[in-house]
């Protein structure tokens, strides 16, 4: 019941639903205890509603930004306990007291602060948020930015503004309790005296050198470092907050180019979000701004998603333009139409030129360049299970997708059945469970699946834990989980977690990354999955969500992988695993594989999964596996040859693109040189004896 609730009213925990209870609660008991009337039961009532609240805000609570939708939002809430004060007051029969009238014109008065605070903060915000927010670029030796206000200034201000009331409350209490106006009368000068000083801190940051360069000033600093660096490849993309993973997937690629690289971004969300890297970084939400950008030495733009905001850096004739998507699958959206608008479009191997032609949407096979997977260096081919260590099967389903299509995901119709399976297989195999990161985004019977087959998976591996047939080394797991501390210590000293970092206009001001500090914490990430994997037995069941550890390293470590048709399939056919695809739809096998390159080579599972017994025996006896050969050729057709490399393959392509585009931009120029010498040849013979006046001549003036 208490679980149901928890999801009703859409809190993170049961202390959030009693903190939401108690909060809902607490402003009726108040009521009551002003008409009773009862200082002792409104003071008890008024404290479980501040800490309540407090407690909500602090957790970021979705409750309190619903309730500000229903008009009872923070100032509300504050504003009817300071009400119910007064109330309290005339039912005591003060209202001829000077407290009563002290009471009500301090709450004027701090009300009337509030408007000059809010003001405050928001033009503070407001001046701090530059038109662009950069890594890596060199403005701090071009424009002054100066420091960010203290954290304690603007974090969470309109909460801290409104807390202050607490001492002239408490005071008016006490007074009203003692009757005596004095204690009423120093709570009340406190709160007034606080919350003008704390306007008062925040003037000084709205003028002179306490506030960023303007707009003008930014752009042209940032044009001015554009002109030294001389970019010559850009990754551009638009997307959500949680579409990051789409542009984090090329920043390693981006960092082997031949040819300088920048990254250009849209969107504040994905430059939060963005993994760490050394390529420069521009994010530029302003279209206007990005328009006029000095990208004069741009020759090649990569787009790794299909969206609206795309024209705004396609509609510059002298970048030649390449849609590198962000996977490569049979789905739809990997012969999306608009990916027509681009100059090439290049895809992992053969079938994605395939896939294009059979579409038939108007990318011409001319424009399609076989470029590999450079993203897939990372994943280990298949050596067969270790010694002494039983079999791994990765589950990692894709989401259900936008359309409602019940073969986009596994997860509803076949997901607790791929599980039950895998937990009771016998000789047994340990299970991990890693599900896309927006599964339940769209469909509740996606979420609700996925919340079963969470606790299907938990509740094996508890089982598993007491079973005496599986020995877990206690004394290694100690010293790895000892060892995941101190890595995950040393990473966040690196990241600055945990510090004031400021705002975006520091971020900006202090983005240059240290190259020591980024390898380091690499070889750190590298560390800090080896310990992971040792942390804890490896027979245990897993449910992995999150960034870490990463889905290629789930592929590392397992022997099998059950999925759905995504890119996730194609990527994991580089490992040359066994693999199985669920058929959620029901179309049948031979339908299935003829829709579906990437499952050419797999165990075709229906929604009850009961053709997992062929995986698992591939598994158990590789040499007797039927689809090994299937798989190696399905591996070439799906991303390309292994040599030359996929980084190779890449940078070839870039540089044989920018060749291209060169070529047109000077012969464009010479067609504009000699449109324009033609022109004032036609102009010098208009009129017969009359000549084109030189840059000497004056206007109509002889010179005698």
């Amino acid at each position: 019941m208490i679980s149901t609730a928890i999801r009703v009213a859409r809190v993170g925990s049961a202390a959030e639903l009693a903190a939401a209870v108690l909060m809902v609660a607490g402003f009726p008991a108040l009521m009551l205890a002003a008409l009773v009337p009862s200082v002792p039961a409104f003071t008890a009532a008024a404290a479980v509603t501040y800490l309540a609240d407090h407690y909500l805000h602090r957790k970021g609570s979705y409750l309190i930004n619903r309730l500000g939708k229903v008009r009872a939002g923070l100032s509300i809430r504050f504003l009817i306990r300071q009400l119910l004060l007064v109330l309290l007051l005339a039912r005591l029969s003060l209202a001829d007291n000077l407290i009563y009238y002290g009471a009500i014109a301090c709450f004027i008065a701090f009300y009337g602060l509030q408007a000059p605070h809010g003001a405050l903060v928001q033009l503070i915000r407001n001046r701090r948020r530059m038109p662009v927010a950069t890594r890596n670029v060199d403005l701090a030796s071009r424009i002054r930015i100066p420091d960010a206000p203290p954290r304690r200034l603007l974090h969470r201000s309109a909460e801290k503004m409104l807390h202050l009331d607490l001492a002239a409350v408490v005071g008016i209490l006490v007074a009203a309790q003692v009757k005596s106006a004095l204690i009423g009368f120093i709570g009340i000068g406190i709160t007034v005296a606080v919350a003008t000083l704390y306007v008062l801190a925040l003037v000084p940051y709205v003028r002179g050198r306490k506030i960023p360069p303007n707009a003008e000033k930014v752009l042209a600093a940032v044009d001015d470092w554009l002109g030294e660096y001389k970019p010559e490849t850009v990754l551009y993309f638009s997307g959500s907050k949680d579409s990051a993973y789409q542009v984090n997937m090329w920043l390693d690629t981006m960092e082997k180019l031949d040819s300088k690289p920048l990254i250009i971004l849209r969107e504040r969300a994905i430059l939060n979000n963005l993994a760490p890297t050394t390529v420069p970084v521009i994010c530029v939400p302003g279209g206007v701004h990005l328009m006029n950008m000095d990208l004069s030495t741009v020759r090649v733009a990569l787009y790794a998603a299909n969206v609206g905001k795309n024209i705004h850096m396609l509609r510059v004739p002298t970048i030649k333009h390449v849609f590198i998507g962000h996977g490569d699958s049979d789905k739809l959206a990997s012969v999306n139409p608009y990916s027509k608008v681009y100059d090439e479009v290049w895809t992992a191997g053969r079938a994605g030129r395939d896939r294009y032609a059979i579409a038939d949407v108007g990318v011409r096979d001319d424009d399609i360049v076989e470029v590999g997977r450079p993203q897939l260096a990372p994943i280990q081919t298949w050596q067969g299970v270790p010694e002494g260590r039983i079999p791994t099967v990765l589950y990692a389903p894709t989401w259900e997708g936008w359309d409602g299509n019940p073969g986009n995901t596994s997860v509803v119709l076949a997901g607790e059945n791929i599980v039950k399976q895998l937990v009771q297989a016998d000789p047994p195999v340990r299970v991990l469970y890693k599900p896309h990161p927006f599964t339940g985004n769209v469909s509740k019977e996606a979420g609700a699946a996925h919340r079963r087959i969470t606790a299907l998976v938990q509740k094996a591996a508890a089982e598993r834990a007491i079973n005496t047939r599986f020995v877990a080394d206690t004394a290694a797991q100690a010293q790895a989980k000892a060892e995941l501390s101190r890595i995950e210590a040393r990473l966040a000293q690196l990241s600055g977690s945990g510090g004031d970092r400021g705002d975006e206009a520091v971020a900006t001001r202090d983005g240059l990354i240290d190259v020591a500090r980024h390898e380091e914490a690499a070889r750190l990430r590298a560390e800090w999955n080896d310990a992971y994997w040792r942390s804890f037995p490896s027979w245990e069941h897993r449910v992995i969500t999150g960034a870490e550890p990463r889905l290629y390293d789930c592929f590392n470590v397992s022997d099998a992988m059950v999925s759905d048709i995504s890119s996730v399939v194609s990527d994991f056919i580089a490992s040359g695993k066994p693999y199985a695809v669920t058929d959620s739809a029901g179309v049948g096998v031979e339908e299935f594989k003829r829709n579906n390159t990437a499952v050419r080579a797999a165990v075709i599972l229906s929604n009850s999964a009961s053709e997992l017994g062929e995986l698992l025996g591939a598994v158990r006896a590789p040499d007797a596996d039927p689809l090994a050969e299937d798989r190696k050729e399905l591996k070439r057709y799906l991303l390309g040859p292994d040599e030359p490399t996929s980084l190779e393959q890449f940078n070839t392509a870039v540089a044989n693109l920018a060749l291209k585009a060169e070529t047109r931009n000077v012969g464009q120029q010479s067609r504009d040189a000699a449109a324009l010498a033609e022109s004032e040849a036609e102009l010098a013979n208009a009129v017969p004896g009359q000549r084109v006046p030189t840059a000497g001549d004056t206007d109509g003036v002889g010179t005698g």
